[in-house]
């Protein structure tokens, strides 16, 4: 018990020290690296393009796709409209690229002003969060105590990608605590509810599609017993897609032309393309998703709360990371339920052998990283001048391509094998 709470204290300095990165190091440098470049910064909270497109919606019958309600997104996200001309200018344009059901879910905050929603939204991020670490570690079948709970709590709190996820005030998180609802409340046996939980998460569907396709795949397997997703799941789209064809009709051809437009000006590219190179990484994509697909097919009978269902649970939105057209770190809460998955089966990999050993201390390694490197920053931060310490704002980073690809082969090769997958098995 005592070393568990001294994991609880380890952890919280070390998440301090994240949060001292990032508000400390790599902030002042991108405003001092702005300024000098006459870059604009404007609000940068990625919920004001949902908050201002969806108050146009439903406030003032605009199209939240069209280009004046774009340009009025970028006032307040960059404090101008962007400029072609300006070769230094951003070059994503910040246009409404999200269904335009995500309305919906912001309509009770349309009325007020958005300092008000940006404070609150980012204490709902906080605690949002927080409560989606026990409900993965519920889902995956680990069980710690509570002070290594805690520990776990804050260094998620503490992890880049979700203090990065908070400072821009990204729906990802909102999209990843839906999935650990969903998938918490399938191990509890609700599955309508998860069939809701998983609707609602199709806000970002290249986020949940992936995980959305597995559990069709498991509850056609087993229809009688899992009916109930697929009601929760189809009754809560349904209301959502006719509600956003009432609000605004032919949305999807316009939301399908925002959604093209975005890979364009962002260079959307997934992570497997981004290291691969294009071809490469569409052999590798075509590669891992039949092993995926061969690792679900063959667990597509095991209840939920069995070791096949959370192999599958942790391996796929894994997989999702790998594949998707974008590799932004704050999307990487999704790796929660693989790396809980890992700690829960660490004896058993530990046992498989060497090759288990080192695949399951390199997937760790990249993890740690960044904390190792903002601790070692604000260590040097007590003895050096800002401005050096800031132009180390790289050091935190180096592994951040890295941290999927290592869980993934974590999971994929010793957890793969430590991990039983009979059906009715139950994780330890």
């Amino acid at each position: 018990m005592a070393k568990g709470w001294i994991a609880a204290g380890v952890a919280l300095v070390l998440a301090l020290t994240m949060w001292y990165y990032v508000g400390g190091v790599l902030i002042p440098y991108q405003q001092a690296e702005a300024a000098g470049s006459d870059r604009p910064r404007g609000n940068l909270s990625d919920l004001y393009p949902r908050w201002l497109g969806s108050r146009e919606l439903l406030l003032h019958g605009r199209d939240p796709y069209s280009a004046a309600v774009t340009r009025e997104i970028q006032v307040g996200y960059y404090g101008r409209p962007i400029d072609p001309a300006r070769p230094h200018d951003p070059k994503d344009q910040q246009g409404f690229a999200y269904p335009v059901y995500v309305a919906f879910l912001l309509a009770p905050t349309l009325g007020l002003d958005f300092s008000v929603v940006q404070a609150g939204f980012t204490w709902l991020l906080l605690a949002l969060t927080a409560a989606g670490v026990p409900l993965w570690m519920y889902a995956v079948g680990w069980r710690p105590g509570m002070p290594i709970m805690l520990a776990a709590v804050l260094l998620t709190l503490g992890s880049f990608p979700v203090v990065q996820g908070i400072a821009l005030q990204q729906l990802s998180l909102l999209v990843g605590v839906l999935l650990a609802g969903a998938a918490a409340a399938l191990v509890a046996g609700r599955p309508a509810l998860a069939g809701v939980l998983l609707a609602l998460a199709t806000i970002k569907p290249q986020v949940a599609a992936p995980l959305a396709a597995w559990l069709a795949l498991w509850t056609i397997s087993d229809w009688r017993r899992r009916q109930g997703l697929a009601w929760g799941f189809g009754a809560t789209m349904a209301l959502l897609l006719v509600g956003a064809e009432i609000a605004s009709p032919g949305w999807i051809g316009r939301f399908r032309d925002a959604l093209a437009a975005y890979q364009q000006y962002t260079d959307g590219r997934s992570l497997l393309a981004t290291l691969l190179t294009p071809i490469g990484g569409t052999v590798a994509t075509v590669l891992l998703l039949a092993l995926t697909a061969l690792v679900c097919w063959r667990v597509r009978r095991d209840p939920a709360g069995t070791s096949g269902f959370a192999l599958a649970l942790a391996l796929v939105p894994a997989v999702t990371l790998a594949i998707i057209p974008t590799w932004a770190p704050y999307n990487q809460v999704l790796l929660l339920p693989g790396l809980f998955l890992l700690a829960a089966a660490r004896d058993r990999i530990w046992a498989r052998g060497r090759a288990a050993r080192y695949c399951y201390l390199l997937a760790w390694g990249l993890v740690a990283w960044p904390w190792v490197a903002t601790a070692a920053l604000a260590a040097a931060a007590l003895v050096l001048p800002a401005a050096t310490v800031q132009r180390a704002w790289t050091l935190p980073l180096y592994t951040s391509l890295l941290i999927p690809l290592g869980a993934l082969l974590a999971l994929g090769f010793p957890a793969r094998q430590a991990l039983p997958i009979r059906q009715g098995d139950r994780p330890a």
